[in-house]
This record gives C-alpha cells, structure tokens and sequence, in this order.
C-alpha cells in the first residue's frame, strides 16, 4: 500500500492502526486500554489460559465474530488487541453512523491492504444499529475473507443481527467486570506514569475504590472516568498529596443507572429472574428482581402481568385465594399507580413466593392439549351432547345423562370421557391436598360402578 493510500484511508476511518497512540487530554479509560493480553482485565472464562478465544487469538486462527456484553466490558479493547495481536490494520466503523458507502469504502481499503499483504480488521461497534441491508453487504467480504468482522453489540445477536452474518461468525459473550478487577484497574491507572494518573501525588484509599467499583456496575469506562475526576478536581493536602476518600469518590460519579434495556436481554433476564425466584419460594430474591424492575422504569403492567399469571400456572390449586390476590393487585396497581404502586407489588410477590406451589391444572391442561394434538379427537357420547333443541331426543342426544344434584354428595358416577383418560393428578401441597381425597373418593366411586356394571375388575 502506498502511502498515499495509507493516509488517505486514516483521515477516511480516523485511528486506522491499533497503535495509534491518544492525545494527552484523551479520557483516562481510553488512555488505559490494554496494550497486550496480559493487560486486559475480566473475561477469564473466554480469554483465560486454554480458552478457545485466547488460543484462536496467540494462534492466529481467528475468523470473524462477534461480541456481546454490557457497555465498559473491553469489546473496543479486545477488538484494538486481536488486531495488534495479529499485526492486522484496524479500521472502526459505527453501527450508528455508518453507511453501506462506509463499508464498500473500508472494504475497498482492505482489498488493497491485502494486495500488499496486508490484512485488515474490520470492527463495526453497535453492529446491531445496521439494518438488514448494511448487514447484508458485510457477508460477501466476510466470506471471501477480504476483511476480519469483529462487531461489538450490547444486544443479544442471536435476535439483534441478522442470522446470514451470525452463522458465520463466532458468538463471545462479555460479563460486566466484578469488583476485585475494577479496583485492581483503578490502582493500576494511579501508579502509571505514562498513560493513567501517575504524575499526580494521588493516594487512593480502599473505600474510594471500592465505592467507584461497586455503583460504577461492572463498567471499567464508567469507573476509571469517575476515579480521573475525583484524581482531577480533589484539591492537595497540606501534604502537598491528593487524597481520594469515600467522599470524594461519591462526589464524582453520577447515580447509579441500570444498565436495562426495556425491550431486550435485561427486560427478559430480569423478568426470568423474577418469576423463576417465585416458583423457587424465594421472597428474598423475588423482591430484589422485583425492585430492580421498579428501578429501571419496566411496565407496571408487564409485571401485574406476569403475577397473575403466576398465580395460576406455579401456585394454582395448592392456594386457591393466590389468582384473585394476583388479579386484584392488578387492579391496585392501575388505581393507585406509582408511587404507591410499589408496596402492592411488594405484597403481591411476597404473598406468591411464600405460598405452596402446584402447576397441576398447568400441567394436567399441557397432557390434554397434545392428545389433540397427536390423537384421533374424541366424539361427544350421547349422554353428554346438547338436549335443549327440537328433536334432540329423536337423536338419542342426552338420553341416560344423570344430573348430579339429584344425587347424595352432589356426585354420580358418570363417564364423560369415552375411554376414561386421566390427566389431572392432584399434589397434596396446600389446600389441593383436599382437593386430592375428594377426586380419590369420587374416582374410587367412579371404578367401583364400573365394576358392578361390567363385572370386570
């Protein structure tokens, strides 16, 4: 590649090597980044030693992919590494702002990189901000391995990024970066000299860092900012040192904010959580899922929602009074509204999680629902078909029906199925426990006429 050619596609894509080094007034996260493997914080369980991605990565091996996880995770880093790992130019592309020119044009860089024996690493972040078309025209290069894609989503790319583009691309999931790894990069970016806050007299104290570490969520960008602010406007002691306190530290970070996207993986996760710690009969966990929900705005009918259904397919028969409790916290919660809302909700799932649990209606529905579905579809038997028309008689329709009321126990020993299929069977949790010797007694009635009736046992 000429230089000319080199130029004229760093002004085109900005930082076009992964060496490229920042301005001195670049923000401390991005002065931080890691500059090798070792470096690079979190993300043990793909990155770790033995791990597939790290083994693609020292072996060069690597194809496209893509990776998914929360914002401060080191998918920009990562991307940055692998291309320097593997002496590859880096060109950067936004899914927000990028075109389908944007493409063809870096795809045309690449072209000439590799005519020279180059190769090129083409990272797209919020890949999943492209539509269908200009994801579309990343699969003919991907294919031909004109360009390595590496995309960057904070969206599930199994629902976000169209299925062509990810079958042929490896799928890495980001954790958010636990606390112990966040103070650990903090105090990294004190005592460097060269790229953090090392020319400063900072002395960071262990609540400081950890309070930075703990509301920052996981995110390394959002946290190692707050730590350049505190180091930044924190005046010097009579010591002439910078001291970082935990009020300071609380000082320069902005209120939590849920990372939650409403329509996404954190609306649905959350609300897994949520019902899953309900059926689990855990109220503690449940009210945790239930307050993270309320904290990010989610629609309060979307968990009245899930409640009454709850209700019915988790707790069901073993406490007959959970449905109208469900339906009329539904109700208080339309009436009422937030912020009071919040303490219906509360009562609701702290009623629910406690109370015994049967999914028998549930499941004795679920075994009725498939022998539609794979059987012959029974007849109505005569006995049982409408009698309340002009010749339903002639038709021998409701002849021999015994109306149960006329008998002692309002039961009589009947068939309305005609080959006798079982589907519900009662658990003794709860109230359904009398729920079960009632249907015992009547189903043992049921046997014992059939017996007299046929003589066969």
């Amino acid at each position: 590649m000429s230089s000319g050619d080199t130029k004229q596609m760093d002004d085109l894509f900005g930082m076009a090597s992964a060496s490229d080094s920042l301005p001195a007034d670049a923000p401390l996260a991005a002065r931080m980044r890691p500059r090798t493997l070792e470096e690079y914080a979190g993300q043990s369980h793909i990155l770790g030693e033995g791990k597939l991605l790290r083994r693609a990565i020292e072996a060069d091996r690597l194809s496209s992919i893509i990776l998914y996880g929360p914002p401060g995770t080191g998918k920009t880093s990562l991307a940055r590494l692998i291309a320097a790992r593997t002496k590859s130019r880096f060109i950067e592309l936004s899914g927000v702002e990028g075109s389908v020119a944007d493409i063809r044009k870096a795809v045309g860089a690449a072209a000439i990189e590799a005519r020279n024996g180059g190769r090129t690493l083409l990272f797209i972040d919020e890949i999943h901000r492209f539509n269908k078309a200009q994801q579309d025209a990343l699969l003919p290069d991907v294919e031909r391995g004109t360009v390595r894609l590496i995309g960057a989503t904070t969206q599930n790319p199994f629902f976000s990024i169209n299925s062509p583009l990810v079958s042929r691309s490896q799928i890495f999931q980001l954790q958010p970066l636990t606390v112990e790894e966040l103070i650990a990069l903090q105090y990294r970016a004190v005592s460097d000299g060269e790229r953090g806050l090392g020319d400063l007299p900072v002395d960071l104290e262990e609540g400081a860092a950890r309070h930075l570490a703990t509301v920052s969520d996981g995110d390394a960008r959002k946290c190692l900012n707050a730590l350049e602010i505190a180091a930044r406007t924190t005046p010097f002691g009579a010591d002439g040192r910078i001291r970082i306190t935990l009020a300071e530290a609380s000082e320069s970070i902005q209120k939590k904010a849920l990372v939650y996207d409403g329509s996404g993986d954190d609306h649905y996760d959350t609300a897994s959580a949520f019902i899953k710690s309900l059926r689990g009969s855990d109220p503690d966990a449940a009210l945790y899922w239930l307050a993270k929900m309320l904290h990010a705005g989610e629609e309060l009918r979307f968990i009245t929602r899930r409640l009454v259904i709850f209700a019915s397919e988790d707790v069901g028969l073993a406490d007959p009074l959970a449905l109208p409790l469900a339906i009329s916290a539904q109700q208080a919660v339309e009436f009422v509204g937030l912020p009071e809302a919040r303490i219906t909700l509360a009562h609701a799932t702290v009623y629910l999680a406690t109370a015994p649990k049967s999914n028998s209606a549930y499941a004795a529905l679920g075994a009725a629902e498939a022998d539609i579905g794979t059987g012959r579809t029974l007849v109505v038997p005569p006995h049982l078909r409408d009698s309340h028309y002009k010749g339903a008689k002639s038709l021998g329709h409701g002849q021999g029906y015994q109306y149960p009321h006329d008998h002692v126990g309002g039961y009589v020993p009947q068939a309305y199925l005609p080959e006798g299929r079982t589907y519900y069977t009662p658990t003794r949790h709860g109230a359904e426990a009398r729920i079960a010797d009632r249907l015992e007694a009547w189903r043992q009635q049921f046997q014992e006429s059939a017996i007299k009736q046929t003589g066969k046992v």
